[in-house]
């Protein structure tokens, strides 16, 4: 089952994404593609499933890109801008669809999404056409068809977050951890020696709220991961030139790239 699960980056990039608006450094003006980062967010195929993590700014750009034509679930990690602003592009994968669209959310986030998309979640939403949020609130474990989704709490700022671990017959165990500033201690139980790491590494500086490079690649050290991936990125982060500099084992994400179930 392992040739039927994958993860595609859909974006890389921090809140303002690559390149910066008004923005002439090196990095904003490369030709590099890898240095194009839209705002962060991943699919996962699973099986006949096709599940979103987060629906940011860059929603629309993103699935036209990979072509993306369905989502049966949208997974949220918290409730910032760039992680749900898109929340209007998931009309697309409504229209053929006769249930509401499943929204997995902690319930400080479902709230927040109630509240700044209020008409979709009314019981006035009925017209053809209009997104129909399908509420389910992430209080532990929960499985979409074969897959195994568990939540990981994480310090980020004042907003409840959590990342994700996904556990899918004959796979690769994934963790996604896209904005983080603390990850704690039973958190990292979870994700001990796990297969493949994908990390928040926001800039080479200490940040208030996100990882550091250097932050990333110690809990990278300290998880054992098999494999790691940087995302969130922003423009202080030249792909080439940081990925020459990683340790083995650890690489840059850039837009688009999929992350096979088995390697």
């Amino acid at each position: 089952m392992a040739l039927d699960f994958s993860l595609t980056f859909l974006g890389t990039g921090t809140s303002v994404g690559v390149p910066v608006i008004g923005c002439d450094c090196n990095v904003c003006r490369s030709t590099d593609p890898k240095n194009k980062r839209t705002r962060s967010s991943v699919i996962l195929q699973a099986g006949d499933q096709s599940i979103l993590v987060d629906s940011g700014p860059d929603l629309r750009e993103q699935a036209l890109r990979e072509d993306l034509r369905v989502v049966d679930a949208v997974l949220y990690t918290h409730a910032h801008m760039d992680h749900v602003v898109g929340f209007d592009e998931l009309r697309a994968f409504c229209w053929a669809r006769t249930e509401p669209l499943p929204l997995y959310a902690t319930e400080e986030c479902m709230s927040t999404l109630k509240t700044m998309f209020s008409w979709a979640f009314s019981p006035q939403n009925v017209f053809k056409g209009y997104i129909k949020p399908g509420e389910r609130l992430i209080e532990g474990d929960f499985t979409i068809g074969a897959l195994k989704v568990t939540p990981l709490p994480v310090e980020h700022a004042s907003v409840k977050t959590i990342g994700f671990l996904f556990d899918y017959p004959g796979a690769r165990r994934m963790a996604y951890l896209p904005d983080v500033k603390r990850i704690p201690e039973a958190t990292l139980e979870l994700i001990r020696e796990v297969d493949v790491l994908i990390l928040d590494a926001l800039r080479p500086e200490v940040h208030p709220t996100h990882f550091s490079l250097g932050e990333a690649l110690l809990t990278a050290e300290e998880v054992g991961a098999r494999e790691t991936w940087l995302t969130h990125l922003g423009h202080d982060n030249d792909h080439a030139a940081l990925e020459k500099s990683l340790p083995k084992g650890v690489h840059v994400a850039w837009d688009g790239l999929r992350l096979p179930g088995i390697c």
